[in-house]
């Protein structure tokens, strides 16, 4: 009995190994942003039809899903976490918008952003520092940045507000 046991252990600890092993190493926790929020962050940034949404850190594809949905965009959000990338697809199914979006497991940091002309962001200070050079090299004059609660260091915002407890900036490609 104690064989079994101490084999039954073994593949415990090698399956528990072997999930943790393939967990992405996350730059930024996952916070799902509040809708109103989303919704203010879309409207600042002048989401129209036509436009490209990009999502950096996607998480469950909120944005991306009510950039399609309410403001008639098409969309990218990318994100190292397989698992949210499965839970972002599905929800875009749910909401009748998977024709419009698409999700992808990426590292931002090795990401073309060259097509978007709205990119999102609910990343870390110190991530949005290190993308900052990287934005304002791939974007197109004219392309909007909105960071939810974080800003970029001494480059300015042209524009914040604040939605509850959440503050938003806006930056444009080019200003």
């Amino acid at each position: 009995m104690s064989t079994l046991k101490n084999w039954l252990v073994v593949l415990f600890v090698a399956a528990c190994t072997g999930v943790y092993a393939q967990q992405p190493d996350l730059d930024v926790p996952y916070v799902p942003t509040k809708q109103e929020t989303v919704e203010e962050m879309l409207k600042l940034a002048g989401v129209k039809p036509g436009d490209v949404v990009y999502d950096l850190g996607c998480g469950d594809g909120r944005i991306v899903i009510t950039a399609a949905q309410k403001f008639g965009a098409t969309g990218v959000g990318v994100d190292l976490n397989p698992q949210r990338i499965k839970e972002a697809n599905a929800n875009a199914q749910a909401a009748g918008v998977a024709d419009k979006v698409r999700f992808v497991e990426g590292n931002l940091f090795e990401f073309d952003f060259s097509q978007a002309n709205v990119v999102t962001m609910y990343l870390l200070p110190s991530v949005n520092l290190k993308l900052r050079p990287k934005l304002q090299k791939e974007l197109k004059p004219g392309s909007r940045i909105v960071s939810h609660d974080f800003d970029m260091g001494d480059w300015q915002a042209e524009k914040t507000i604040e939605v509850g407890n959440d503050t938003i900036y806006l930056w444009t490609i080019g200003n």
